[in-house]
């Protein structure tokens, strides 16, 4: 494999760019990628049919406009290129179908922006991220509006935040004396999974349907050893690594490390940075391509932020920053951090901004899914706060203080073998219970959920930090000396915001009393967390920005919790029918054979104790009962909740129907443990997540 030859071969990027469109095209289309010029139409033709003619080469009879609804997926609508000419056909692609297509939008979420009579929308090319071929088709990725014009993806709002923190952090730049054409916010979002064989997949109905398992008793063996954490590959699971990496380097996809991750099946991929609406792509084209490939191998890639109860569920670190044109890191602190202004400057604005703006970023993060995770001691708390580390956070304290900094003295380490390299000690040690973590020149926002798209943290981010940058900027524009002035606001400002800085163990019993008394939100649902998200306050920050209108802001709300009500309804069918139709029967069957045996035993030998078998039938046929009243109550509690309400519809589901749903799931796996596995309808947890050579 010659991976450079390899790498994006895919995909329509700068090199084939340049090779395949006249160099004025190609310099007008470049302005527009790298400084943020407004697309010029008169080129699209020219760019189209260079398009069309490298996806024919690579084996292309389709396009795509590829966009992501607010579904949190993509989706596609393939046309072919071919067009009548006499009785033969050619294959085109004309500037106007590349700039424009239109799609159905009646059927995707809107929060009640559009009537579902109202059918058009169109999509709009986004030439900032490159066009690739992916089995036969040419996917241009797009945004995606309404015939009215209301925003219905998540690309469109992630474009236009982006262009708010541009906008506001050259105001901060030009301060300081520093000129770029762009600042683009940057990620890297690292990829948490399952692969669990397809055979077993396939005999859960639960895991079909749900993603995830609502019955299953506790492993005798998890992750309590630890062994599987950055453990041996086992080869099936390499060659599918192997192959995704294949797969993903072709795409141009920056995939850099793999490893085994914490929990049995569990494992991770990371990519390289790369700018944010670019990132997302990537990162929902890697989704794709983990099931596909997985699928080739006789796996199930699973992505559910908690597909087992009782070991490890999976993630999406969201690693940001923020970077100009130029290549400088607006959060690399240098050397000398403490005389850094211009850092210490926007450092505050990020403090600031997620204290000031820490129940909508927390709601970014909410999901059926991610419930399961959040404060459960193996992801951070729901409670949103922030970690410096050793060095910032001293000098932070001596700002918010009036003291002087004291700085530490650079460490060395050695293992105190001769043999082995001395290396020099990090100032800051790194916080993994931390949900807003600062990790060396960049911020890793660890509450994301492994399924969820990273647009809509990203969004929230670029929009709340924009806002931050541009009250400094009103503030500062005009002082004589930006340095002290800026140093004024800096400890102003860390003063008012330094109850969000946290640089401890998030896990502590402690820290939630103490979050509580500094008046730090603990959301520890989606039901509770998303009510923010109406506030006039948390709506006009997306309004001033220019990022959501108000009706846009409403509708993303109303729509996350309208997806959490159906997904937890989802589930509690699904619970319902396996308990009526599978565990109960057969707790049932296996008790009858109990029985059977017992009247066998007894009919021999009248007074034979038989002690063993009627402690078990007695268990079983209590817990059997108990399961029968218990999904008796959920269907109950289910049926009389008024799921056209989303905001009362989602409260009932967070406090009335996961209670249920737990309870009988409490009684389910303790009768697991208790019935033959010749009788139990469902693969266990072990067949499961022990099942991959």
């Amino acid at each position: 494999m010659n991976l450079p030859e390899l790498f994006g071969e895919n995909v329509f990027n700068d090199s084939v760019q340049k090779d395949t469109l006249p160099n004025e095209v190609y310099k007008a289309l470049r302005a527009t990628i790298d400084a943020g010029k407004t697309i010029d139409v008169s080129i699209a033709g020219t760019v189209a049919s260079a398009m069309k003619k490298w996806a024919i080469s690579k084996g292309a009879t389709h396009y795509t406009h590829w966009f992501q609804p607010l579904t949190g997926l993509t989706a596609e609508k393939h046309d072919s290129f071919i067009e009548p000419e006499g009785d033969k056909v050619i294959m085109r692609l004309t500037g106007k179908s590349l700039i424009i297509g239109e799609s159905d939008a009646s059927s995707f979420p809107s929060g009640g922006s559009r009537a579902t009579y109202m059918a058009r929308g169109y999509t709009a090319w986004d030439p900032t991220s490159p066009a690739f071929v992916k089995e036969g088709t040419l996917y241009i990725p797009t945004v995606f509006v309404s015939y009215t014009g209301e925003t219905l993806d998540k690309k469109a709002p992630l474009l236009r935040s982006m262009t708010a923190i541009d906008k506001q952090a050259k105001r901060i730049l030009k301060l300081f004396g520093i000129d770029c054409k762009k600042v683009a916010t940057t990620v890297g979002p690292e990829q948490e999974y399952f692969l669990i064989p397809e055979e077993e997949y396939l005999k859960r109905k639960d895991l079909r349907l749900c993603g995830r398992t609502l019955f299953g008793a506790p492993l005798t063996r998890g992750q309590e050893l630890e062994d599987h954490y950055f453990g041996a590959i086992k080869k099936k699971v390499g060659d599918f690594m192997r192959d995704l990496d294949r797969e993903l380097w072709s795409y141009g996809v920056l995939s850099k490390t793999k490893h085994n991750e914490v929990a049995p099946a569990q494992h991770e991929m990371a990519p390289v940075f790369s700018t944010t609406n670019v990132a997302v792509d990537a990162n929902m084209l890697t989704m794709e391509l983990m099931k596909s490939v997985a699928k080739k191998h006789g796996l199930v890639c699973l992505l559910h932020e908690k597909p087992f109860q009782g070991i490890n569920g999976s993630g999406k670190h969201n690693n940001w920053s923020m970077s100009t044109d130029t290549g400088l890191n607006l959060l690399n602190p240098g050397e000398n951090p403490e005389s850094n202004t211009l850092f210490k400057l926007v450092l505050t604005a990020v403090v600031k901004a997620v204290d000031d703006y820490q129940g909508i970023l927390r709601a970014s993060v909410a999901s059926a899914g991610n419930d399961h995770r959040l404060g459960a001691d193996e992801a951070p708390p729901a409670i949103m706060s922030v970690y410096l580390g050793d060095q910032l956070g001293a000098i932070v304290d001596s700002i918010v203080k009036g003291q002087n900094y004291v700085r530490g003295e650079k460490t060395e380490c050695s293992i105190g073998v001769p043999e082995s390299p001395i290396f020099p000690k990090d100032a800051t040690d790194r916080n993994r219970t931390s949900p807003f973590a600062f990790t060396g020149n960049k911020f890793e926002f660890r509450s994301l959920g492994s399924q969820a798209n990273v647009s809509d943290a990203n969004i929230v981010l670029n929009t709340i930090v924009a806002d931050a940058f541009e009250q400094f900027a009103d503030e500062l524009e005009g002082k004589k000396d930006i340095e002290k002035a800026a140093n004024a606001v800096i400890a102003r400002e860390l003063k008012k915001h330094y109850r969000i800085i946290f640089n401890l163990d998030g896990y502590g019993p402690e820290w939630e009393g103490e979050a509580a008394k500094r008046g730090l939100l603990n959301n520890k649902n989606t039901a509770d967390a998303v009510p923010v998200c109406y506030e006039e306050k948390n709506i006009e920050v997306y309004v001033k920005q220019g990022v959501y209108t108000k009706e846009e802001a409403v509708a993303r709300a109303d729509i996350r919790l309208e997806n959490y009500t159906k997904i937890i309804n989802i589930e509690a069918l699904t619970m319902i029918e396996m308990a009526k139709r599978d565990v109960i029967p057969a707790v049932s069957d296996f008790v009858a054979e109990l029985c059977q045996n017992l009247a066998s035993k007894q009919a021999v030998m009248e007074n034979l104790p038989c002690n063993a078998e009627k402690e078990l039938i007695t268990k079983l046929s209590d817990l059997n009962d108990k399961t029968a009243a218990a999904v008796k109550k959920l269907e109950s509690d289910l049926g009389g909740i008024n799921k056209e309400e989303v905001r009362a519809s989602s409260q009932a589901m967070a406090h009335v129907i996961i209670p249920d749903m737990q309870e009988v799931r409490k009684l389910v796996d303790e009768m697991e443990t208790l019935t033959s596995s010749d009788y139990w309808p469902y693969p266990t947890y072990f067949d499961i997540l022990y099942g991959v050579n």
